[in-house]
């Protein structure tokens, strides 16, 4: 039995009885209007596969319904009937948009064929609609490893937020890949096509978060040499990632609470106020609650980020996922060292899955960058996957040296090998500067420098 929902449009009651009972015969389900504005209401209200017009008739005439139709319900299509001697309609009804016309007088036969093919375009059309969504979706994902119920639940959670326009928090500790969340948050998105701006809260310093976000106007302060746009003005149309929104002052939430609520903000220094339609993601590794109950974040602007909020889980907490990501990760650093078909021992593996991870993938990926590198075969047995020692090395009194450890004696070596020049230690060590920060902070606190 054909399928179809079609629409037939004319003035004339004998068209109209005509055509619905040869399109009834065929299987289709058919509905009929009699003037122009009956139609698009009929059309708004129900929907339809295919909409089959006269181009004359009173009021709203044919070339309306197909100007309106095709703007509104670009994958409805449209076939116009013309009488004999006005074919210059049926070329700009075709201009338009419609997918053919049917010239009076006309055979059942020839309406069936025009029909048939009409349906079949809408068909290919939607299948490829489908098909170009979901290797949207597969390649927005690609980056995001892992089939354990915890992650099995964050990819779900992206694929129901990502069509909307919600203001999303993802909450993680650090190196869990919150940033490829909102990637591929923003991948999956009506916005794809627009601006990412991402801009990481943590690393500005605080006298400037206020002029990066929202920009400032020559002479706003010193050094403001002339105007500069803010981070909210380069994602107008698309997304701004803030990154460790946690880390921003009471006086910057304020105005940001603004822009979150009604789109405005004005410039550092300027007077006007300006308007722009941009989605907003924001990460944390902090836990937001407990800073709103001391003081240190706005409860209003907390629950205006947490619209939808998405809890990444450590790697501590997914270890079945660990395979996987060393493959992933063994895969990408093999083919760029030109050592592809690279595997893991068992015993290697075992220490990998044994290990907690507190640096999460960030620290996994950097620890199978480091193996691939050290490679001389195509087996990574455990000493390859920390710069010249074990997982497990033992110590002389009989203890084991932890990878926690190893890792405090690598990051201290280095820097004094760097002169104490961070970004450069950072560098060799494939972290970013916040994290060694971060490591050395910890270790002065603990009497381990």
């Amino acid at each position: 039995m054909a399928q179809g929902r079609i629409l037939v449009v004319d003035d004339d009651p004998l068209m109209l009885d005509f055509l619905k009972e040869a399109l009834l015969r065929q299987g289709y389900k058919v509905d009929t209007a009699e003037d122009g504005e009956e139609a698009l209401r009929k059309v708004e209200e129900e929907g339809y596969d295919l909409v089959i017009t006269d181009v004359r008739m009173p009021g709203v005439d044919g070339m309306t319904v197909l100007e309106s139709v095709k703007r509104d319900f670009a994958d409805t299509e449209v076939v116009v009937i013309t009488a004999y001697g006005t074919i210059r309609n049926a070329v700009e009804a075709m201009k338009m948009g419609a997918y053919d016309y049917l010239t009076k007088p006309f055979s059942v036969e020839e309406v069936e064929v025009v029909v048939q093919r009409a349906l079949e375009r809408k068909r290919l059309i939607s299948e490829n609609i489908r098909l170009k969504r979901e290797l949207e979706k597969v390649q927005g994902l690609r980056t995001l490893v892992g089939q354990s119920p915890a992650m099995r639940k964050v990819l779900e959670m992206i694929e129901m937020v990502a069509p909307t326009k919600a203001t999303v928090l993802i909450q993680g500790e650090s190196g869990t890949g919150k940033e490829l969340v909102a990637d591929a948050i923003h991948r999956l998105s009506p916005r794809k096509n627009g601006p990412f701006v991402k801009v990481n809260c943590a690393a500005i310093p605080e006298s400037l978060v206020e002029s990066e976000l929202f920009g400032h106007e020559k002479g706003a302060f010193t050094h403001a040499v002339k105007r500069s746009r803010g981070r909210f003005e380069m994602a107008d149309g698309g997304t701004l990632l803030l990154d460790e929104i946690g880390e921003i002052t009471p006086a910057v939430q304020a105005k940001l609470l603004r822009v979150l609520q009604d789109g405005t903000f004005q410039r550092v220094g300027g007077e006007g106020t300006l308007k722009v339609d941009v989605r907003v993601i924001a990460t944390t590794n902090r836990d937001l609650w407990k800073a709103v109950q001391e003081g240190k974040f706005r409860e209003d602007l907390y629950y205006r980020l947490q619209v939808v909020p998405i809890y990444i889980p450590p790697l501590r907490e997914r270890k079945e996922d660990i395979p996987l990501l060393v493959q992933h990760f063994l895969k990408m650093y093999g083919e760029r060292e030109g050592k592809e078909g690279l595997t893991v021992s068992e015993k290697a593996m075992d220490i990998l899955m044994d290990y907690d991870w507190p640096g999460n993938i960030r620290e996994l990926e950097n620890a199978v960058e480091r193996a691939v590198i050290l490679a001389k075969g195509k087996v990574l047995k455990p000493e390859n996957f920390f710069v010249g020692t074990t997982f497990r090395e033992r110590e002389p009194h009989g203890g084991a040296t932890t990878l926690a450890e190893m890792e405090r004696r690598l990051i201290l070596r280095t820097l004094r090998e760097e002169g104490g020049n961070r970004t450069r230690t950072a560098q060799r060590l494939g972290i970013s500067v916040r994290t060694l920060r971060n490591k050395l902070r910890q270790y002065r606190e603990q009497g381990l420098m």
